[in-house]
């Protein structure tokens, strides 16, 4: 297990034995690696609640009714392990997460690592148009990110919030999950910009860089933790890493 999630939430899913089998794939911009992981359809799907829920931000409550979102736990484990490298060297690593729609229900199926610049406090996404390519290419909805926070504590900069609004924008389901491998109280996040007061503030706000928010006059959080994101045993997915 890794340290990216704690054995107390892993238990509520089990631990059953993975089979994951490695594959070129020729993708046209690049040739990428997938790792296609089949589970056994044993367990039950539970929420994906953070590793400590007193430590953090408000369930998302005042938000709009959202469709529910599954995901593997081994994609966020298989994430955190191939951003070790930069994790090792302080810089921080981002993925993006892509769903297909089924029945009310996203299902994150594919990890998409594109090629990017990073530093110890931010990653931006380069080469887009590969990105693209694999969703349009799978018909995948951009359902959320993933990033590291290798040496910060588990939140969400101002550059982070700026980032999920542009995806949250065009999904309102879109989360944005956080691995904080040295934050010893909190390793991990799934959060989302609250809905109308985040969306409302990111919006109207035209600032770059790192810098404050104004706290809400109506005193709701910008940002808070997801309560329509779960645990799937039985996922199967793939990795696409561009780098």
């Amino acid at each position: 297990m890794s340290q990216g999630l704690k054995k107390s939430s892993w238990r509520k899913i089990g631990h059953p034995c993975w089979k994951i089998s490695m594959h070129s794939v020729k993708h046209s911009p690049s040739t990428s690696i997938s790792c296609t992981q089949s589970m056994p359809h044993v367990e039950r799907v539970s929420l994906l609640t953070s590793c400590d829920s007193e430590h953090g931000y408000s369930e998302s409550g005042g938000s709009r009714t959202l469709h529910d979102v599954h995901i593997s736990a081994k994609l966020m484990e298989d994430f955190l392990e191939l951003a070790r490298d930069n994790t090792n060297k302080d810089l921080e690593t981002c993925g993006v997460l892509g769903a297909y729609h089924r029945k009310g229900t996203f299902y994150v199926t594919t990890l998409i690592i594109p090629k990017q610049e990073s530093t110890s406090s931010s990653c931006q996404a380069v080469n887009e148009e590969e990105i693209f390519a694999i969703q349009n290419e799978h018909s995948l909805f951009p359902v959320g990110w993933i990033h590291t926070h290798p040496s910060q504590s588990c939140f969400m900069s101002s550059i982070d919030l700026h980032t999920q609004y542009s995806y949250q924008v065009m999904v309102p389901e879109a989360f944005a999950i956080v691995m904080a491998p040295t934050d010893t109280t909190r390793s991990y996040g799934v959060f989302r910009l609250s809905d109308p007061t985040g969306m409302i503030t990111l919006r109207e706000c035209q600032e770059t860089g790192f810098h404050p928010h104004k706290e809400p006059s109506n005193g709701s959080p910008i940002y808070e933790s997801c309560g329509n994101v779960y645990i799937n045993p039985n996922l199967r997915f793939e990795i696409f890493d561009l780098r």
